[in-house]
């Protein structure tokens, strides 16, 4: 039932797309349909959103820029958001006719909140790996960002073993997620006091 989404294939496609430089903003789309479309979309967003935050870190360029990276922040989260939400409505769809027992597990994180955790992760790698790469800095930067990179490579192993189990116990009957949405109220001008107040 979820053959075709291994969490160490995701992780493998993950770090692929990160290899291409500018990958986020110039690439063209790989998959146009079905939970890989979303996958993708998820992690461009992801991608974008990590370029942003370094970007709105700056303290020598005009505020304006700031609030212009903060602006993207809003838009590519929401974003990124909306994939998560599109990645579970349809492996819930996969799930249609098998029946959950009346005690199955509750998991409290959705498949789809998990592969969004394993693109984070496959960011966090690639940029951490590049800190040990860098010739401009003393050995001591190198082996502590060493230790973290060793770090996020078990933290990584462990989420991809937790998405498996939780996709193989889903589809026996004997775990469940639910879709509980993200109501980001804030990107919302009708729930943020600060949008519809006058």
């Amino acid at each position: 039932m979820f053959s075709d989404i291994p969490a160490n294939k995701i992780s493998s496609f993950h770090d692929s797309k990160l290899s291409i430089p500018d990958w986020g903003k110039s690439a063209s789309a790989e998959f146009d349909q079905g939970v890989w479309k979303f996958i993708e979309l998820n992690h461009r967003y992801n991608n974008l959103l990590w370029n942003e935050e370094d970007l709105a870190r700056r303290k020598n360029v005009a505020d304006g820029e700031i609030a212009a990276n903060k602006r993207a922040i809003d838009g590519y989260n929401q974003r990124r958001n909306d994939a998560i939400e599109n990645i579970d409505d349809l492996l819930l769809q996969r799930l249609a006719h098998t029946t959950a027992s009346p005690d199955a597990l509750l998991n409290s994180e959705t498949a789809g909140s998990m592969i969004d955790r394993l693109s984070i992760v496959s960011l966090k790698i690639f940029h951490m790996r590049l800190q040990t790469h860098r010739t401009d800095v003393e050995q001591t930067h190198i082996e502590t960002c060493q230790q973290k990179l060793n770090r996020l490579i078990e933290q990584r192993t462990d989420l991809q073993h937790c998405l498996d189990t939780l996709l193989r116990e889903t589809a026996c009957g004997r775990a469940k997620f639910k879709i509980y949405r993200q109501f980001k109220m804030y990107n919302d001008p009708a729930l943020n006091p600060c949008l519809y107040s006058k």
